[in-house]
């Protein structure tokens, strides 16, 4: 009995992670408190949709897409994918939402010791706002002014694509079913911190081009269809591709096993190659290697050049990085029997 039981504990805990997006947030409400605590103007306007005249149209255009579904007596229930895309206030939920709201911290160095001299909690739902919450983020990120032939030109500490697209992507693919913790965003005078609970279903060595894998499906696809983060499979690769331009040290994607089981995005602000530890040097290497197979294109030592924004006459230094890559096992010979015809990832 004790064996079946625990079994039977097992297959909940599988199949908790799909069955959140249809729970129940609130129940059995009347049209006007649906309307008092959804955001439904965003709902209508991230999804293109006209806004209906009259209360009746709003609350059957929020059931047609799950945001509310019919209870009994002409009352609403709030699914949980309702209220995390599009909470008037997260808070106006119990702490199993609540909790789910995404944080942003920024810090006075490049600790958490240090003074905190931002903080910022979003209080609408993911979709509500997300947009707010890039806009927030991207005014605090450091800029760097370079003097042009006529203008002065500013550029971001971090791309505001891969900051777009990593927070997007700590929103769909965290585990819901951990509670008392949600998505997080920290900015150090150094990097960025992007956290979100739960391990990812994929191995954070295939992120560039293994075919997505979310807990939340009908959550991300909801904020594809608004436009909020990349049709399915691109994002990691946009964002390789934008610290690739501006010759920045790679991302790095962690798995801890903490306090909380947690996935963490960091991306590092620009520093010369010089100042590039190896580990970072092998770990471009690899991406480099993954981003051009996804162009059907394979790693050379110009083009890695051209990564790390070296001259010609530093192809020794290069080499030397391809070398370490391939003796751990990141990259392969593209053809084992001529070297020269360039690297793939391990797993091409």
């Amino acid at each position: 009995m004790c064996c079946h039981a625990e079994r039977q504990r097992a297959l909940w805990r599988k199949l908790q992670p799909f069955l959140w997006e249809t729970g129940i947030a609130a129940g059995f409400l009347t049209e006007d408190e649906v309307l008092a605590r959804i955001d439904y103007p965003s709902y209508f306007d991230l999804t293109d949709q006209p806004l209906p005249s009259d209360r009746r149209g709003i609350v059957a255009r929020l059931s047609h897409d799950r945001i509310i579904v019919s209870d009994v007596g002409g009352r609403w229930n709030i699914t949980q994918l309702g209220a995390i895309l599009f909470a008037k206030r997260l808070d106006q939920f119990d702490s199993s939402i609540a909790r789910k709201a995404i944080r942003f911290t920024c810090y006075d160095g490049p600790s958490r010791v240090d003074e905190v001299i931002h903080r910022y909690d979003e209080p609408r739902g993911y979709a509500a706002g997300f947009v707010n919450l890039i806009d927030y983020v991207d005014r605090l990120v450091p800029k760097r002014e370079q003097i042009g032939k006529a203008f002065r030109i500013e550029h971001a500490r971090f791309p505001s694509v891969a900051i777009r697209e990593l927070i997007a992507n700590a929103l769909i693919h965290q585990d819901m079913t951990i509670t008392g913790a949600g998505p997080s965003v920290e900015l150090f005078s150094n990097r960025l911190e992007i956290t979100n609970p739960g391990t990812p279903l994929v191995s954070p060595n295939r992120f560039i081009d293994a075919p997505p894998r979310s807990r939340n499906e009908s959550l991300a696809a909801f904020m594809r269809r608004m436009k909020l983060c990349e049709e399915q499979g691109t994002g990691i690769d946009k964002v390789i591709a934008a610290v690739e331009r501006q010759h920045m040290p790679p991302p790095d994607f962690r798995v801890g096993n903490g306090r909380i089981e947690a996935t963490r995005a960091i991306l590092f602000a620009s520093v010369g190659y010089a100042e590039m530890t190896i580990q970072e040097r092998v770990r471009a290497c690899f991406q480099h290697a993954a981003l051009k197979y996804l162009e059907r294109g394979v790693l050379t030592n110009a083009s890695l050049r051209q990564r790390f924004g070296l001259a010609a006459r530093d192809s020794a230094k290069v080499s030397q990085v391809i070398r370490l890559a391939r003796d751990r096992g990141l990259i392969k010979p593209a053809d084992p029997d001529h070297l020269r015809s360039g690297y793939l990832p391990f797993w091409a």
